[in-house]
């Protein structure tokens, strides 16, 4: 990995560069030892809060029973933490789809590592670094459904969360096939589930990679998938140099394999 002090010089060569809306980027505020401002708070703390899903098998999970978190997403975290501190240090918190921007708009984050897929309308309110992970909306059913296909749920509501992308997802590729369906939100992903199993909604729709986790004997996922989802980590607006320092340990993490090699861990490809 690069060392810290290499990605901070970077700073002063990016500050004066004109990005492609035509606008030049603030440089970021420097404390008395010339560390940017967003970067030396958290080093003054000593430990980076995440804000983080604690129901996506793989990615962030919390195991009820041995209270045990862990995740291809919490080593990630642990690699940021450890370019900014030296040591992998960090504070977790829940988050939810609705409630990961509000936390990093309060400052209670410094990061958000959630499954949080990359829009442009998104990019309007919070820097993102590239995508560490790609993925698609898929769809589960109950293996007795006799559901096959998008067009099968004409007329059946299709449970997804609050505030992601999947329902929009799902309503384009709906139109396209003809469907008519409807959408009942809930807040977390064991809620959607156990509404599929109660028969409150006829399918569960999400990322195929959070799907997976809470596949069982009496659900498959279908084929199909739609709308490419690409994983960024988030930061605030305004913290240019936390966004730059991440961005280069993701792309780090990708040029020398060990993105790949987190990804094969966890089982995720």
């Amino acid at each position: 990995m690069k060392k810290i002090g290499m990605i901070l010089t970077s700073l002063l060569l990016v500050a004066g560069l004109v990005t492609g809306c035509g606008s030049t980027p603030a440089t970021p505020e420097k404390s008395n030892s010339g560390v940017p401002a967003d970067i030396q708070a958290i080093k003054d703390r000593g430990i980076l809060k995440v804000g983080v899903k604690v129901d996506v098998p793989k990615f962030w999970y919390k195991d009820p029973k041995t209270e045990v978190v862990d995740g291809f997403e919490i080593d990630l975290a642990k690699v940021i933490s450890k370019e900014i501190l030296g040591e992998e240090k960090i504070e977790t918190t829940a988050v939810t789809a609705k409630t990961r921007g509000p936390l990093l708009d309060s400052g209670d984050v410094d990061l958000v590592i959630a499954t949080f897929t990359v829009t442009e309308e998104r990019k309007k309110s919070y820097n993102f670094s590239d995508s560490y992970f790609t993925d698609g909306v898929k769809l589960m059913v109950k293996k007795d459904s006799g559901i096959k296909s998008l067009k099968d749920l004409d007329g059946k509501k299709i449970g997804v969360a609050q505030s992601a992308t999947s329902k929009k997802a799902i309503q384009e590729a709906a139109d396209k096939v003809g469907a008519k369906v409807n959408f009942l939100e809930y807040s977390t992903y064991p809620e959607i589930k156990a509404a599929l199993v109660s028969g409150r909604v006829d399918c569960f729709s999400v990322d195929g990679s959070i799907l997976f986790g809470y596949l069982d004997d009496s659900t498959i996922i279908l084929d199909d998938s739609f709308s490419p989802q690409d994983y960024g980590v988030a930061s605030k607006k305004g913290n240019d140099g936390l966004a730059k320092l991440v961005n280069d340990t993701v792309a780090e993490l990708k040029t020398s394999g060990e993105l790949d090699k987190m990804i094969q861990k966890w089982g995720l490809k």
